[in-house]
């Protein structure tokens, strides 16, 4: 079976349903709306100006947590995923079908939300911000990007291991918007290589961790890598 085919048929399921429409619309929102908020805390944007205008990335990851766990959580209601794999019996084809599907939009959301965001904090910082580099908001523009579309498929290969969105949102949402506040003034050790903190360095002017921005956002790949695989190895030993 094409691969063309599959991927378009998981499209149309995605943006049929309008709760990751609205997923995505929350990505841009959240994000910009707490970039304002935190632009215009002086204590955050005296040492690092750049995160201080991504800084609402922090609460917009949420909406791209929930875009893709909602994707894959949809299959494990109603026998839809044993519909989907009569359809497209390899399932390795189709969750890689799944995966672009997620990933694809997600990256597009989250460039447009890197755009928004800088504009946002760039426009509330004002004098604060006139140090950026065009060289350091492009990459923050991508890196914004691409971050946020690592942390869609993260909680996508999460829900197809644990086959319960709610257990992932269980897991991810309290890590992402506590764990990480806790660990966030640490430096060195694992607390370098968690998903999040890792794979935000990007966002930062510098890094003071192990970690620098490239690298730190490959290693966020390589968790959302991890959860992807253990995501198919569920779906191709487990019963439907």
């Amino acid at each position: 079976m094409a691969f063309a085919p599959v991927l378009h048929s998981e499209w149309i399921k995605i943006r049929t349903l309008r709760s990751m429409q609205w997923a995505l619309l929350a990505v841009v929102l959240a994000t910009a709306i707490f970039s304002a908020l935190a632009g215009l805390d002086s204590d955050n944007t005296d040492s690092d100006p750049l995160f201080a205008a991504f800084f609402g990335v922090n609460f917009g990851q949420a909406a791209a947590v929930a875009f893709g766990t909602t994707a894959v959580s949809s299959e494990f209601q109603g026998g839809a995923l044993r519909l989907s794999l009569a359809a497209v019996p390899r399932r390795g084809l189709w969750l890689t079908a799944k995966a672009v599907a997620i990933g694809v939009p997600s990256l597009a959301v989250g460039l447009l939300t890197g755009v928004v965001s800088l504009a946002v904090g760039k426009a509330v910082l004002g004098d604060k911000a006139s140090g950026l580099a065009a060289a350091e908001s492009l990459r923050g523009v991508i890196g914004c990007g691409v971050y946020l579309a690592l942390m869609a498929l993260l909680a996508a290969g999460l829900t197809a291991l644990l086959r319960s969105g709610v257990a992932t949102l269980s897991i991810l949402i309290p890590f992402l918007l506590v764990v990480s506040f806790v660990v966030g003034g640490v430096s060195g050790g694992i607390a370098d290589f968690l998903p999040d903190k890792a794979g935000q360095v990007i966002l930062h002017e510098t890094s003071d961790g192990a970690l620098g921005p490239w690298s730190g956002l490959a290693v966020a790949a390589l968790w959302a890598a991890a959860a992807l695989a253990a995501g198919a190895w569920s779906v191709r030993r487990r019963d439907v």
